[in-house]
């Protein structure tokens, strides 16, 4: 259990940034969920409910996610529903139960890095750029490799596009966090293929989705890219699987999700 010392509710991005700078242990507090599972003393909390960043909408030729927005929201909002074959409800809807994706939100979730998140791995398959308030707005991709550093996440940016998408994961039981998932997504013959819960964070296997970009999805290119997809990323060993337990199922799911990609845009 955490304890905080102290609780404000900033009136705009710039003196929440200002707070959360003052000292180390000023923290941002999005749905705790997770800081609950800790021991943790915070000397500020930084509580973001007054500046409206609980959305989702379209924008400019993106779908906009504010940073408060909850992983139900994900789940249930038509415009997501609708969009990359409902990868992002997906991702979200096997992670333990409503009451508590009703208190967690995108953007503790996605700044966190987490690597057992679900959703990171479905928004690493898709065009997703994250807006700092500090470091400005940037690829996923690019936020996840960066050391990680004192900002807050306002929003994130999915551009608008018919890509196609698949996402697949397995869990030990249902309330479980996931041993692997696998996210698959193809737009104008452009192939993306991201994988989390190695137990790392996700990452996006750059070789494998290459070749089936630049070779196509035949059943040996198929076979070959979930081959090559584990090969090139690492994997590890906690209490919820082996290294190699991992590294097979990572062969598994991809092929599974390259051939759900490829039966939606079949349809």
């Amino acid at each position: 259990m955490f304890t905080i010392l102290d609780l404000v509710q900033p009136d705009n991005l710039a003196e929440a940034y200002q707070i959360l700078s003052d000292k180390r242990n000023n923290t941002i507090l999005g749905g705790c969920a997770f800081l609950k599972m800790g021991k943790k003393r915070i000397n500020t909390g930084i509580d973001l409910t007054k500046l409206k960043l609980n959305y989702i909408q379209e924008k400019d030729g993106f779908i906009e996610i504010g940073a408060m927005t909850s992983l139900r929201d994900i789940e249930t909002h038509p415009l997501l529903t609708e969009h990359y074959n409902g990868v992002l409800p997906q991702s979200v809807r096997d992670i333990i139960g409503v009451q508590f994706r009703n208190g967690v939100t995108v953007g503790a979730s996605v700044y966190s890095k987490y690597g057992f998140s679900d959703l990171i791995t479905a928004l690493l398959s898709l065009d997703t750029e994250v807006e700092l308030f500090k470091a400005g707005r940037m690829p996923l991709a690019d936020f996840l490799a960066r050391p990680k550093e004192k900002d807050l996440l306002v929003r994130l940016w999915i551009k608008k596009t018919k890509r196609q998408a698949s996402y697949l994961s397995f869990r030990n039981s249902a309330s479980d966090y996931a041993v692997l998932n696998v996210a698959v997504s193809m737009l104008n013959n452009r192939w993306t293929i991201a994988v989390g819960a190695r137990p790392s964070k996700a990452s996006i296997a750059i070789s494998a989705s290459a070749l089936l970009s630049l070779e196509g999805a035949t059943s040996e290119t198929i076979e070959e890219a979930a081959k090559r997809t584990s090969e090139e990323l690492s994997f590890g060993t906690n209490t919820r699987g082996t290294a190699t337990y991992r590294k097979a199922l990572c062969r598994a799911l991809v092929k599974r999700g390259i051939m759900e990609v490829l039966a939606c845009k079949s349809n």
